[in-house]
């Protein structure tokens, strides 16, 4: 196994992962980024996010990262944002989630960061179960909010 940054030439693979992510958290219709999208978030001049790829033996792509910077104004630095981890179903029980994580935990030390979070679902049992083994602990006490669609741009057309 070996984790390595994606490329322009995994843009596909990294397509086809966010549909089986989505697949899997029963939201396919809501997966609507294009390859032109993935390539100028990943691979522009001044790149929004980042992707880690779990690369097996054969050379086969068993799953991926996709993160980027966040800011606490309470710790005065940069975290590390999770916004996808998935491995596919036959190569899970592997270890290459915990690889991926244990890789992301290493940069943020690495770079001084001091906070890495990301969400789960509240169904994934098995997911919430893997991350408290980890040692993470769930913010219960924060409630996600999301302006998107019709509300978003209503709100930006409000007048002050």
């Amino acid at each position: 196994m070996n984790i390595r940054p994606a490329g322009p030439g995994d843009i596909r693979i990294i397509l086809d992962l966010i549909r089986d992510l989505a697949i899997y958290e029963k939201a396919e219709d809501q997966a609507k980024g294009s390859a032109t999208q993935i390539e100028h978030a990943l691979f522009s001049p001044t790149p929004t996010a980042h992707c880690e790829l779990v690369e097996v033996e054969n050379g086969e792509i068993a799953g991926f990262a996709l993160w980027f910077n966040n800011y606490s104004t309470w710790t005065g630095n940069p975290g590390l944002y999770l916004e996808d981890l998935f491995i596919k179903p036959e190569h899970r029980a592997s270890g290459y989630g915990k690889a991926l994580l244990i890789h992301l935990a290493k940069k943020c030390v690495a770079n001084g960061w001091d906070r890495f979070q990301w969400w789960v679902l509240d169904w994934n049992d098995p997911a919430i179960a893997f991350y408290k083994s980890l040692g993470a602990i769930p913010m219960d006490e924060w409630t996600v909010f999301r302006v998107s669609g019709d509300a978003l741009t209503a709100l930006a057309n409000t007048s002050i």
